[in-house]
């Protein structure tokens, strides 16, 4: 089937017009955004048949055990971009999530076995040592969605999770205001996750600057248990004085329905991650006040983007997608 406009379109995530702009040559377009359209016509056929060099390409894709909904669409999306270029080999491992002893031991089964590894990887020592040992192989390696620094890896390919944290900060604060002394309570995946902990201080870091009147009652470990998330909620909204949440990782759909159920959930500021159908529901139906959102297929994207062309001797920079507030008003259309 022949590549279109559209097509080219949906894959690059840019309106047909952009691209329309690119292909003929025409101004208005920046240089970021011609490159990746570029890229995407290339790969799509749109200039002619795709030519491949060399054997097949092997990549594995590391990600957390679970049900976590943002984990599943990336890993879907991985799958797809990986497919989309043809002459790649893709495997999946998954992990149980916090078990730096495993992610470490399938990190080592890896050496001699495939040419690049994308990972969403804990920061812990372990972990740290052997993606130097993986990649002083010749095995090239990205971080994905949370990063480790101090690590031999091409680059990290996720949002700044400092700054979401200090955007959560900065609506938590607009919509609570700076006259009254209000409690807020922080629900954490786990400050194992280095995009975690960055969250958690951005957050901290801004209430202390702009918002001195909002408290931090409370950061409550979940472990990204959708369970332990209702639980802690439910314990939480019974036992103290709140008016914000603020939900760093996964486990939306537990903290919304605590809220739900209790007297006065409504009127709690609640601000998490990810515009899943679960959020999405949760904004319509006002449990959730804002939803702070990466796009995972762009992730993934950039991810095997950055992988491919470095096996293949050529260099991409790592990328940092934008951050994107979704309200009720805007919900976007998948």
């Amino acid at each position: 089937m022949r590549t279109t406009v559209s097509h080219i379109a949906k894959e690059a995530g840019v309106s047909p017009a952009t691209v329309d702009r690119v292909l003929n040559g025409r101004d208005g377009v920046r240089e970021r955004t011609r490159t990746i359209v570029m890229d995407v016509a290339t790969r799509l056929g749109y200039f002619g048949p795709v030519a491949h060099s060399g054997n097949d390409i092997r990549i594995e894709f590391i990600l957390p055990a679970g049900n976590n909904t943002f984990m599943l669409m990336l890993r879907k999306y991985l799958f797809d971009e990986a497919a989309s270029y043809g002459g790649i080999n893709a495997s999946l491992h998954l992990i149980e999530a916090f078990d730096p002893e495993n992610l470490a031991q399938k990190l080592r089964e890896l050496e001699g076995k495939t040419d690049a590894v994308a990972l969403v990887a804990l920061d812990h020592p372990i972990v740290r040592e052997a993606i130097n040992s993986l990649a002083a192989t010749g095995i090239r390696i990205a971080t994905l969605v949370s990063d480790i620094s101090s690590v031999n890896k091409l680059g990290y390919v996720g949002i700044d999770n400092r700054a979401a944290g200090r955007l959560a900060g900065l609506l938590m604060g607009r919509f609570l205001g700076r006259g009254e002394t209000h409690g807020t309570a922080i629900f954490i995946g786990s400050s194992a996750y280095r995009g975690h902990e960055e969250r958690e201080m951005g957050y901290r870091s801004i209430l202390a600057q702009d918002f001195p009147t909002l408290n931090i009652v409370d950061i409550i470990p979940i472990s990204e248990d959708r369970e332990r998330a209702y639980e802690a909620a439910r314990h939480l909204l019974s036992s103290k004085s709140l008016r914000g949440i603020y939900n760093i990782g996964s486990g939306n759909q537990g903290i919304g329905r605590a809220l739900r159920e209790a007297d006065g959930g409504r009127d709690i500021v609640f601000i998490g991650h990810d515009l899943t159908d679960a959020t999405r529901m949760m904004l319509l139906d006002r449990t959730m006040d804002a939803v702070i959102d990466q796009n995972p297929r762009v992730e993934a994207r950039e991810v095997v983007k950055l992988l491919v062309s470095a096996v293949r001797g050529s260099k991409e920079p790592e990328y940092l997608p934008r951050l994107q507030v979704i309200f009720r008003e805007n919900i976007p259309i998948f």
